[in-house]
């Protein structure tokens, strides 16, 4: 068989797993600039939930933020704010209002924004995602299964539960926070799923994404690298 020379490492550093000691780092991103925003006043009992379970959160005001422009803007305060928070990150959380069937562009804005590779770190590789949104009529998925793909697209690891909030405008007390309800009850679940997961992968994450095709093709620059030195 082809891979007859080739030797796969399928089991994680027994050593790696669960050793790092400090909280989980979260970051939060939502697709509003609204100052009333229900996507940010959920991204919010998010990251209170997140605290309280123990984690360190940042949520990033897109606000300011420029229209993505393939790197001309990339030197604009915000950009480098948003990547530099991914970078920092270990698990990310995403909550978007649905917006005639899918993402808000403020959510997708921020998203192309954060590259797969920035020199020689990927801001979102390996890292573990949640996914929210907001709806102003009844229930949908349209909004949290576009994250999904784009989940899936950053190389993240997408958690299987995730929160879609119907009506929302009825669903916030007047200060912001959450009224009880089923739809809390699910955030703090999914809340409770995304710490679990950040726990069990992030100190074997890039174990996780080593693939064998991109070592194959580091192997070949490696060995065409050398004959070049030879010469």
């Amino acid at each position: 068989m082809f891979l007859d020379d080739i030797k796969f490492n399928l089991r994680p550093d027994e050593t790696k797993k669960l050793s790092s000691t400090h909280a989980p780092r979260v970051l939060i991103l939502y697709g509003s600039l609204r100052e009333e925003s229900y996507s940010k006043k959920l991204a919010e009992e998010a990251g209170r939930i997140l605290i309280h379970m123990g984690a360190e959160v940042k949520i990033f005001n897109p606000d300011g933020l420029p229209v993505f422009d393939n790197n001309r803007s990339v030197d604009h305060p915000k950009v480098q704010e948003l990547r530099d928070l991914s970078v920092w990150s270990e698990a990310h959380v995403w909550s978007s209002p649905e917006l005639h069937g899918n993402i808000s562009g403020v959510m997708k804005n921020q998203i192309d924004w954060i590259p797969l590779a920035l020199n020689a770190v990927r801001p979102t590789q390996g890292r573990t995602l949640a996914v929210m949104q907001v709806s102003g009529g009844s229930q949908s998925f349209n909004a949290v299964n576009s994250m999904r793909i784009l989940g899936r697209w950053m190389r993240m690891i997408t958690i299987p539960n995730q929160s879609s909030v119907a009506m929302a405008f009825n669903e916030f007390n007047e200060d912001k926070t959450m009224k009880a309800s089923s739809y809390r009850d699910r955030v703090v679940d999914v809340m409770e799923e995304l710490m679990r997961f950040t726990y069990l992968t992030r100190d074997v994450s890039d174990f996780l994404v080593d693939r064998y095709s991109e070592r194959k093709t580091a192997n070949i620059d490696i060995q065409y690298k050398a004959l070049k030195d030879q010469k």
